[in-house]
């Protein structure tokens, strides 16, 4: 790994040069509490219970408050005595909007949460397979507490965990008074600071810090796809990639754009002068910044995203890709069919309801001059309704939007050059919506539907009791649980009785996700990507 000056990177090649295994070791104290762990910034006590043992809270940095405010985050100080581990730290800094019920005003937010399979009596177990997730929000919400550990744990019999970072406003903005080399990028240094909070302090939780698998949804995913596209910054902190929904070839805003929506925010709250604007920004309150953010982003939910040209992520995915520059690990790849449903489903929530008569202006607003072509291919009956028609549309390719399925396809061929890449589509048509939706909306497999299959209770923890799963849905849980840990204990995904999954070399290698029809099929046929590869060639490339 380059030598760089973010402070836990010095702290991660130590660990290296000393051997990470021996290292952690090194931290673990004595005895056989198994609700007590050693980190390298002092001891911890967790929760032991139904099969695990679980530690929440655990700080992985400094609070970016004062002038570590827009400033990388600096690794957490050590503590004396036994910290508590039983509870979640706070969500970072957000509003409650899109659907996701957090609100928080506490920029001491930098947690790390960690739970392990426990069974009493069970000789020391091999260091474990961890699985790292980063949580999904469309960079401006959301929080590591939302996603129930355990059942992964148990099932995949792996060490897993979660963290917070810096969320919009205070995570994904730029502006011309923050230091050049990471603009933009502080929600991504969180993240990888708290990757290699884990290759430091991971084994001392029975995790194997050479086995470490990144992963995420939504946000979460486009911020792994940051990870992979940014090699000089994040070789040596994974060891393989789950991206869920993101499209990690699609284009994202440059350093030079960012700036303006800081510029706007910053002149917002009063700190238009460019002498003074970063010592004006670090001191205004938290909640100040937040409804400018908000007044600025209006109904965009990815004014905030991370941003094209500062180290923290040099190039674009369409161009790195390509060119192999990229962190070269195994990869999963894919989304959910119905992706963009959703959106349309909320648009319902607010009365904006798509009808025969109003679907050709929607597809006009979002495909411009190529509205015709894309319409004399989709009209309003190509599914059971116009809403769910638009939703298919979106779903399929939508060029200002990475989530969709003809872009994870693009980002798949370009990666699958170089590295293992096993591509899926979740299919579920009776997934159960995670968020709230009109009665009357056919939802299917859409946007962040699969997350209770891995993360059980993930709809309790967003506040919606949810219908449990079918049998059938509960089966295929249990497949794609194998199937996620399996690829991180060997970068292979494979389930029992389940169909093999090869990585992907043509468009008919790609696991469909779906009960009674699980196993390869062809997603661009699906998804019509060669008709839009025909309309938008510089973006579907392959």
């Amino acid at each position: 790994m380059k030598l760089l000056s973010l402070p836990w990177q010095g702290a991660l090649l130590l660990c290296a040069a000393l051997g990470l295994a021996g290292y952690a070791k090194a931290q673990t104290p004595a005895g056989a509490d198994p609700a007590l762990v050693m980190t390298q910034q002092g001891a911890v006590r967790g929760v032991v219970a139904e099969g695990v043992r679980a530690f929440k809270g655990i700080p992985y940095a400094l609070p970016p408050t004062g002038e570590r405010r827009f400033a990388p985050p600096e690794p957490a100080a050590p503590w004396s005595g036994v910290r508590d581990a039983s509870r979640y730290g706070s969500a970072c800094p957000q509003l409650e909007r899109y659907g996701i019920p957090e609100s928080s005003r506490d920029e001491d937010c930098l947690f790390v949460n960690v739970t392990v399979p426990f069974r009493p009596g069970e000789a020391a177990a091999a260091p474990r397979p961890v699985l790292v997730w980063i949580h999904g929000g469309a960079f401006v919400g959301g929080s590591s507490g939302l996603y129930p550990l355990d059942a992964l744990a148990k099932d995949g019999d792996l060490v897993v965990m979660s963290f917070n970072y810096r969320l919009g406003a205070f995570g994904f903005v730029a502006h011309p008074s923050f230091a050049a080399d990471y603009n933009g990028g502080y929600g991504l240094l969180d993240q990888r600071a708290a990757l290699a909070w884990v290759k430091r302090n991971i084994a001392a939780f029975g995790g194997d810090p050479g086995n470490v698998t990144v992963a995420g949804e939504s946000a979460g995913a486009g911020s792994v796809c940051m990870h992979l596209l940014a090699p000089d910054e994040t070789t040596g902190l994974f060891e393989r990639a789950i991206v869920v929904s993101a499209g990690c070839a699609s284009a994202l805003p440059s350093v030079a754009e960012g700036e303006k929506v800081g510029l706007a925010m910053a002149a917002k709250v009063g700190c238009g002068d460019p002498a003074s604007a970063l010592a004006c920004l670090r001191a205004k309150p938290v909640d100040e910044l937040l409804k400018a953010a908000a007044d600025i982003a209006g109904a965009n939910i990815l004014t905030f995203t991370p941003l094209i040209g500062a180290k923290t992520v040099p190039l674009p995915g369409a161009e790195a890709f390509p060119a192999g520059k990229f962190v070269k690990v195994p990869v999963m790849n894919g989304g959910t069919r119905d992706e963009q449903r959703l959106y349309v489903g909320y648009a319902a929530l607010e009365g904006e309801v798509v009808t025969a008569a109003n679907y050709p202006d929607e597809i006009r607003k979002v495909y411009g001059d190529k509205a015709k072509a894309v319409l004399e291919k989709y009209p309003p009956t190509y599914a059971s309704s116009p809403p769910a028609t638009l939703g298919s549309v979106w779903s399929d390719f939508r060029r200002d939007v990475g989530i969709n399925n003809c872009a994870y396809l693009e980002a798949a061929k370009l990666m699958g050059a170089f590295v293992p890449v096993y591509e899926f589509v979740f299919a579920d048509s009776d997934a159960p919506p995670v968020t709230p939706s009109d009665p009357g909306f056919e939802m299917g497999a859409v946007h962040s539907s699969e997350l209770p299959y891995l993360f059980p209770h993930f709809d309790n923890t967003m506040k919606r009791a949810g219908p449990d799963l079918t049998p059938a849905s509960q089966q295929l849980a249990a497949i794609m649980t194998a199937y996620w840990s399996s690829f991180a204990r060997t970068g292979a995904p494979s389930a029992p009785a389940a169909p093999a999954w090869k990585p992907f070399r043509s468009d008919d290698d790609v696991m469909n996700l779906e009960p009674g029809k699980l196993g390869l099929f062809n997603a661009s046929v699906a998804h019509n990507c060669a008709f839009w590869k025909s309309l938008y060639p510089d973006d579907l490339t392959r």
